[in-house]
């Protein structure tokens, strides 16, 4: 490969993204990451793509519903260019209606989503039914169009090959050359810390664990705090924890078996299916909780895109736009709360 006119350090779903977008648009791309493709908290198994709820609108909310509405375009094309699965779908999302309150304000919010998504996609009040289905206290859930799936590692290596099949590379260590992206999650949060007066971000343990059933074509589920994901494979992911204070950060533990109870409690039918693996992994928080795009705070014409913490792969078709016009053409359309230097 000649000389890269960009390089992004870290593949993980935002660095890939962004280095994806950037080959699409003609440039000569680098992706490095010492332990590979996928290695850190992209590399899990729940990838579930859902929605703010359709309310309090504001800039994150919005861009996270442009980014979802891009998903099937941007996912379709990586598939198509790399042979890979990601494992995408939109296939909707359902969420119990837990006691008369709830089912006011689910209602209510049919009228708001109708306002803010348009016909893009629809929120709806519906009669539980069928064993893919949580326990309902009301008997009426939510069903929401917008919600998607994918497979997280799966989507990582899709995007890593549809980068090398368009001429990119993706490697363990090379020189940096061009504009540079650090897309290093939990490490490069910690780097930017270790340079100011106060906490940058931090890393957030999310523990999940994959079930042998064959769900697919199903929704997703959200419930008792727990996502129930169908894979296009025929398993099913659930998850996930959220750790601040943890000493094992790639291990599992009781707080997974909840998760895993409370899962079945909701969804009985998952009490027979065989467990194919249990994932554990430290996800990146900014401090604002906003993903940190732009310009780079601390290294004078460098950018970053970090802190995806649990929305990563639902941003990462809009965080590559953003990124890839200011990095290849200095336009900058990254919303104000987005800022790297304002989430400092």
């Amino acid at each position: 490969m000649s000389r890269a006119e960009v390089t992004v350090l870290g593949a993980g779903a935002f660095g890939l993204s962004v280095a994806w977008e950037c080959v699409r648009r003609g440039a000569r791309v680098r992706v490095i990451d010492p332990n590979g493709v996928a290695a850190g908290a992209s590399g899990g198994i729940v990838g579930a793509l859902a929605p703010h709820t359709p309310e309090r609108w504001e800039d994150k909310k919005q861009f996270q519903l442009d980014s979802l509405l891009m998903a099937a375009d941007f996912w379709r094309e990586v598939e198509e260019v790399s042979g890979l699965t990601s494992g995408y779908g939109r296939l909707g999302r359902i969420q119990p209606v837990l006691d008369e309150a709830g089912l006011a304000l689910a209602k209510f919010r049919i009228g708001s989503a109708t306002e803010l998504w348009g016909d893009a996609a629809e929120w709806r009040v519906e009669q539980a039914s069928g064993k893919w289905c949580p326990v309902s206290p009301t008997g009426q859930v939510i069903f929401d169009t917008l919600s998607a799936r994918l497979h997280p590692r799966q989507a990582c290596l899709a995007l890593a090959g549809a980068i090398e099949a368009s001429g990119g590379e993706v490697i363990r260590d090379g020189a940096h050359e061009g504009a540079v992206v650090h897309a290093t999650g939990v490490e490069g949060l910690v780097a930017m810390t270790a340079q100011h007066t106060r906490e940058v971000g931090n890393g957030v343990k999310g523990q999940a664990v994959l079930l042998e059933h064959d769900a697919r074509g199903f929704p997703q589920l959200f419930f008792d705090g727990v996502h129930v994901v169908p894979h296009a494979d025929g398993t099913v992911a659930v998850g996930s924890t959220s750790e601040r204070y943890f000493e094992a950060p790639a291990s599992t533990d009781a707080q997974l078996d909840d998760i895993h109870a409370r899962a079945v409690a909701g969804v009985p039918l998952l009490g027979a299916a065989k467990i194919v693996a249990r994932w554990a992994g430290v996800r990146p928080r900014s401090r604002t909780r906003a993903p940190m795009l732009g310009d780079h705070p601390f290294e004078a014409g460098a950018f970053v895109a970090n802190g995806g913490f649990k929305i990563g792969f639902g941003m990462a078709p809009k965080v590559a736009e953003v990124m890839a016009d200011l990095v290849l053409d200095g336009v900058d359309h990254i919303p104000p709360d987005f800022q790297a230097v304002r989430c400092l």
